[in-house]
Order: C-alpha cells, then sequence, then structure tokens
C-alpha cells in the first residue's frame, strides 16, 4: 500500500530539517509573553467587579464581571485553536492578545461614556487573553525535548505566577495614572492591561515560532514521513482515508517542515477534525476521558471554592487585607510549584500526579467544610492547597491530554477541553453563590467533593483498561 512506501522513503533533507524552530528562543519567548499577558490579565481583573459596581450601583452584577471574562474564553477557545491549525500557534496567540488589547479599550471606553453593556462586551474580549495564556501551556510542549513536555509547561505557567501577583500591585499605580490623564476612577488598571496586551501581541507574531500545532518531539519516530518532499508532490497519497486511519501516519509532520505550512496546502492535506468531532472521540478513550476530566474537574473545584472564601470571610468580619494574603496564597499554590509538579509528571506519570491532586483537592475541600471562617491557619491553608491540587489536575491533564491522542486530534481537542472547562468553571462561579447562601462555605465545598466523583471513577477505569491492554 502507498502508505508502506511513505515508510520505505529516504531520510530528512538538511533543507527541511533547518525549519525547526530553536526551542529555547521558542520557549523564553512565551515565559516573558506569559509574564507579560499574567500582568494584564491580573491589573484588569483585580478591579473588574468593582468597577462593574460602581457604574450600576448593584452589587449583585459585580460578579458577573468574571463570569463575563470566563465565558469570553471559553467563546474564543475553539476559534483559537482553529486558526492555530490553519495559521500557526504564534498567529493564534497574537489574536488572542489582540482581542484582549481590544476588551481592556473598551472597558475604557465604556466607563467613560457609562454604557454599562459595553463594559461586559470589553470584558468579554478581555476573556481571550486568559484562553491565550491557557493555549500557551500547549505551545510549551510542542518546544520540548522528548520527555521533557510537562517540564516545559510548568516553567510556561510558572511566569504567570511573576504576573499574577505584579499585576494587583500594579492597580493602584494604574488608577493614579488614570485620574491623572482625566479617566474615571478604577479605570486605570485597564490601561496597563491594553499596554500589556499589546507588547504581548507584538512579541509572539514578530519572535514567537514553532513547530506544526500538536507536533512534538516524541512524534520523530517516523522521520521518513516527517519532511519527504516526495510525499507532498503525490496529493492522492496524502489524502488516502487508510493513510489517515494509520497511526503511525497521523502525524503528518511533513506538513510543519514544507510549504504546506506557509500558505499552499494540497486538497484534503489540510483537512482537520473538527473540535467538538475530537472532543466526541476521545471521551470514548478511557485515557483521554481521563484527562479531560483532570482539567474540567480540578478547574472546576478551584474557581467554584476560590470565588466564594472572599465572600465568606467578609461576612464573619475578616477585613479585605486578611482576604488579600489568603488569596495570594491561593496563586502561589496555583503556579508557584508548577516547576516541582511539572518535573513529578516527568517522573512519575500524568495519572500518578492527577492522583496526586485529587487527593490534594479532596483535603482542601474537607478543611474548608470544617474550618471556622477566621481560622487563619486553615482557611489559608485549604486555599493554598486548593492551589496546589489544581496545578497537579491541570499540569497533569494537560500532559496526558497531549500524549493519550494522535497528532491530528491534539490540537481541535485542547481547544474543546479549554472551552468545557471555561464553561464549566463560569456556571461554577454563578452556582456557589447560590450554594453559599443556601449551604454555607460547607456547602460549596461538599460540592466540590461530589465534582470529584466522575474524575475518580474515570481515574479508576483508565487504570483498569491500561492493566488490561498491558496483559495482552
Amino acid at each position: 500500500m502507498n502508505e508502506r512506501r511513505l515508510r520505505g522513503s529516504s531520510m530528512p533533507t538538511p533543507a527541511a530539517q533547518t525549519r525547526t524552530p530553536r526551542r529555547g528562543l521558542s520557549l523564553t519567548v512565551l515565559v516573558v509573553n506569559q509574564l507579560l499577558a499574567g500582568v494584564g490579565v491580573a491589573s484588569g481583573i483585580a478591579v473588574a467587579a468593582l468597577l462593574v459596581e460602581e457604574l450600576t450601583g448593584a452589587v449583585a452584577l459585580a460578579g458577573l464581571a468574571q463570569s463575563a471574562s470566563v465565558l469570553g474564553a471559553a467563546i474564543v477557545a475553539i476559534p483559537l485553536a482553529r486558526l492555530a491549525i490553519r495559521s500557526g500557534r504564534h498567529v493564534a496567540l497574537a489574536t488572542g492578545y489582540a482581542l484582549a488589547m481590544t476588551g481592556a479599550v473598551l472597558v475604557i471606553a465604556a466607563s467613560a461614556t457609562g454604557w454599562v453593556p459595553l463594559v461586559f462586551l470589553g470584558l468579554a474580549a478581555f476573556g481571550a487573553g486568559a484562553a491565550a495564556g491557557l493555549q500557551a501551556r500547549f505551545a510549551a510542549t510542542e518546544v520540548a525535548a522528548a520527555g521533557f513536555e510537562a517540564r516545559s509547561m510548568s516553567i510556561v505557567l510558572w511566569a504567570t505566577t511573576i504576573g499574577s501577583v505584579a499585576g494587583p500591585l500594579l492597580a493602584a499605580t494604574g488608577d493614579e495614572v488614570g485620574v491623572a490623564l482625566g479617566l474615571p476612577p478604577l479605570v486605570g488598571p485597564f490601561l496597563f492591561s491594553g499596554v500589556a496586551f499589546g507588547l504581548s501581541t507584538l512579541l509572539v507574531a514578530s519572535l514567537l515560532r514553532l513547530p506544526k500545532p500538536g507536533t512534538m518531539a516524541t512524534d520523530a519516530a517516523e522521520p521518513a514521513v516527517l519532511a519527504e518532499p516526495a510525499v507532498l508532490a503525490e496529493p492522492a497519497v496524502l489524502a488516502e482515508p487508510a493513510v489517515l486511519a494509520e497511526p503511525a501516519v497521523l502525524a503528518e509532520p511533513a506538513e510543519a517542515a514544507s510549504p504546506v505550512q506557509s500558505g499552499s496546502p494540497s486538497p484534503g492535506a489540510e483537512r482537520s477534525i473538527g473540535a467538538w468531532a475530537a472532543f466526541r472521540t476521545a471521551v470514548r478513550d478511557p485515557r483521554a476521558l481521563f484527562a479531560i476530566l483532570a482539567i474540567v474537574c480540578s478547574h472546576t473545584v478551584m474557581v467554584g471554592v476560590m470565588v466564594m472564601t472572599p465572600v465568606h470571610m467578609t461576612a464573619h468580619g475578616l477585613s479585605l487585607s486578611l482576604v488579600g494574603v489568603v488569596i495570594s496564597i491561593h496563586i502561589i499554590g496555583m503556579y508557584g510549584a508548577s516547576p516541582l509538579v511539572g518535573w513529578l509528571v516527568d517522573k512519575i506519570g500524568p495519572p500518578r500526579v492527577i492522583a496526586i491532586g485529587a487527593g490534594i483537592l479532596t483535603v482542601s475541600a474537607l478543611i474548608g467544610i470544617l474550618a471556622p471562617a477566621d481560622d487563619m491557619l486553615l482557611v489559608p491553608l485549604a486555599l493554598g492547597l486548593l492551589g496546589l491540587g489544581w496545578s497537579c489536575g491541570l499540569i497533569g491533564g494537560s500532559t496526558l491530554l497531549t500524549t493519550a491522542v494522535e497528532p491530528s486530534v491534539r490540537v481541535p481537542l485542547q481547544g474543546a477541553t479549554d472551552a468545557a472547562m471555561n464553561l464549566a468553571a463560569a456556571a461554577s462561579a454563578a452556582l456557589s453563590g447560590v450554594v453559599l447562601g443556601a449551604a454555607g462555605f460547607a456547602g460549596v465545598n461538599v460540592v466540590a467533593l461530589l465534582v470529584l466523583v466522575p474524575l475518580v471513577v474515570a481515574g479508576v477505569r483508565a487504570m483498569m483498561w491500561q492493566r488490561a491492554a498491558a496483559e495482552q
């Protein structure tokens, strides 16, 4: 068959090999970009709820600021994945950050005019920055050496720590600058956000060059298929359904190192599976389903508990400064330990780290159920563990997601998973307030435990499936 001839073709030419992007430079650009994007997201989000409350005069609407941003991230996740497949990761990331910059401008314009609907539209566009930041973690695996995918991802996520901490600290300065420029109060931080996202857009558009989205160093087991010019001259072979069904040929790295990537695709060669089709296919695979649930469940638990913690604490008389300390500990838990989590994933495997993360989230929820609201030892401990468990679930799940499926499915599946994650987080943020009012903070944490049940079931199923496969 034709695919057999493909495997027997010659080694890649030097010209094709020179097209491989330099890993060190690409990873450095991703890290610097993530730092800027972290400043952009955190500067605006730090005051978004207060700004909405100031404009509307309704405290109840303040929570919709976060929901609008999260929904915006969910809406653009799949289009950004499609854009990455069609034009490259750097174009998709630059587009996401440009949308976030536009969102910051819309928020500033809405605040100056007092038109409230424009604020929510701007915050939704602002959420594209978070979506692009999440997509950057997958880009990090594509420039990583074989066996270092999780560590590369964790370094990029770790850079978010600096931006997330620096952003709120710049909020007061941004407000002063905004007032000096004649803007209304609480609008100035969005100036800083717009500048940060603008720099991110320029950085990734001009300097970031990555392999074809969805390809990793571990896919190089079939180097002959990677860059064989003769293969490109046989469009009938590329479009043959039998080839697409062969896992060994699915990597299709030839497109990453050939003119196909730069704008002259052959019919059918660039045809890709849709995001939700990839999602439906993946959920039938026990390992891929486990990876998806690790990402979605961990994020849903984290958002639901985290957004209600300040409300819970202030309702029991604690000051905003103490709330700030607890949230800072939570952010450190989320990102500060990510290099260690990434190293652990590469050493012991994603499934074990996901299991550790689920255990940490369970302990965090149990502490949240039992701890008094004014206990400044147990509450920060619970939130720190909440962030650490999220980090294990996100890094472990994202790494497993990239290795459990074929290269042609990775990018659309990544987009669909991020969309599902953000939609679940938006629902969690909205419903957790209802649960808090009806059952208190203990009830919020009980719901968090229930959210983890599907993850545990999927983990047991994946383990049994892998043992059965090993015995065969």
